[in-house]
């Protein structure tokens, strides 16, 4: 891709600017979770899960077995934190249920 290029990846297109700045902080400090730990004045193993949070974003959003967006998009609020998972598969089945009922 080109600088030019103005195709975004779906997987970049999930993330919001709070997790675009934090991962441009991670590659600008060559990937030292202690410096971007001290930059944000936390803790290591604070920086740490947010990593993870992000991984697991970026993982949702470009998972290929994912092709229904409801789930995905389930997938993602779970990987961010704002939804148990509990209920996301509460969720989910309920989707499903739903889909099959209207066909």
């Amino acid at each position: 891709m080109s600088a030019d290029d103005s195709a975004v990846p779906p997987w970049i297109a999930q993330l919001s600017e709070e997790d675009l700045q934090f991962l441009r902080r991670f590659v600008v400090g060559s990937g030292s979770l202690k410096a971007i730990a001290e930059a944000y004045g936390v803790s290591y193993p604070t920086v740490r899960a947010r990593l993870d949070r992000l991984i697991a974003k970026v993982e949702a959003a470009s998972d290929p077995r994912i092709t229904d967006p409801f789930a995905r998009k389930l997938k993602l609020l779970v990987a961010d934190g704002a939804l148990p998972a509990p209920l996301a598969r509460e969720l989910l089945e309920a989707h499903r249920a739903a889909l099959k009922g209207g066909k």
